[in-house]
């Protein structure tokens, strides 16, 4: 059976030691969205916008250091504790999705603290960047032909020439099944807050991120390379990572319903306590 073959350069240009990937690009559109909508729904709650801006660093540092850390101690713990000054070698690859949703977990709480914001608020409004996130940068994944999925014969499979094998068999493309996911996700967060704008209830985006997005994560790993774990494992490592972030954001959607009161109207908006400290 003939399958698609993707065999595109990443590097879309090179000029002396400088080179410019689609990856690159894909992860500036992750960064310019995801400020995009926090400075959105965060100016429609009221917030000044020049509190808003240092959101920006944190979320980007933290989330690439959680990204670079998680890879390295759930995928590779033995390469790079042998090693560690090669942690620091982000050039040559190895971002984790679940280490970076710990990075801006970790970022939102010490954001949240420094400005005196209250942490829902914050988290909530950080969801539309991680579905921009998990959609783009599984489509960057995409072009590194990197991230493959299993050996298939489905007639959609597609060939990797630059992945790991030389391209020898045919693949589910596992990065555009989790990007479709992610888009998804981000769809109905922007449905939810489309619908519910200022009477959303606290943990709603970011349960519903969460909860959606890490169900489907679950099953797409059926689709996926095995990675640190050998194939006879019950669950992937990938599978493993996402149950806590499931669970975590059922919590966030208890939070949200207890929260209820806002969105069903029975709690006046005056009379609800204010996002920000006023002193």
């Amino acid at each position: 059976m003939e399958h698609f073959v993707w065999d595109i350069d990443p590097t879309i240009f090179r000029w002396g030691p400088i080179q410019v990937r689609y990856y690159g690009l894909f992860f500036a559109s992750v960064l310019l969205g995801g400020f995009y909508f926090w400075n959105r729904t965060m100016a429609r709650r009221g917030y000044p916008e020049e509190m808003l801006y240092s959101y920006f660093y944190w979320m980007t540092i933290l989330g690439i250091v959680g990204a670079r850390v998680g890879h390295c101690l759930f995928y590779e713990p033995h390469r790079y504790l042998s090693d560690p000054v090669q942690i620091l070698y982000i050039w040559k690859g190895g971002l984790a999705s679940h280490g970076g949703t710990i990075g801006l977990i970790l970022g939102t709480v010490i954001y949240a603290y420094i400005k005196r914001i209250p942490w829902l608020v914050v988290i909530d409004n950080t969801a539309f960047a991680a579905a921009i996130a998990a959609t783009m940068v599984r489509v960057g994944n995409f072009f590194n032909s990197e991230i493959v999925g299993r050996v298939t014969d489905v007639s959609w499979a597609v060939i990797f020439p630059r992945s790991f094998d030389g391209g020898r068999f045919a693949r589910h493309p596992s990065q555009l099944y989790e990007a479709v996911i992610g888009a998804g996700v981000f769809l109905l967060i922007y449905y939810l807050d489309a619908k519910y704008k200022e009477r959303r209830p606290r943990g709603l985006l970011a349960g519903a991120f969460l909860t959606v997005y890490f169900f489907w994560r679950f099953f797409v790993e059926y689709f996926k390379e095995y990675q640190t774990l050998a194939s006879g494992s019950f669950l992937t490592m990938g599978q493993y990572l996402s149950i806590p972030f499931f669970v975590f954001g059922l919590g966030l959607l208890y939070m949200a319903w207890r929260d209820r009161g806002r969105l069903t109207g029975e709690l006046p908006l005056d009379k609800y306590p204010g996002d920000i400290d006023k002193d």
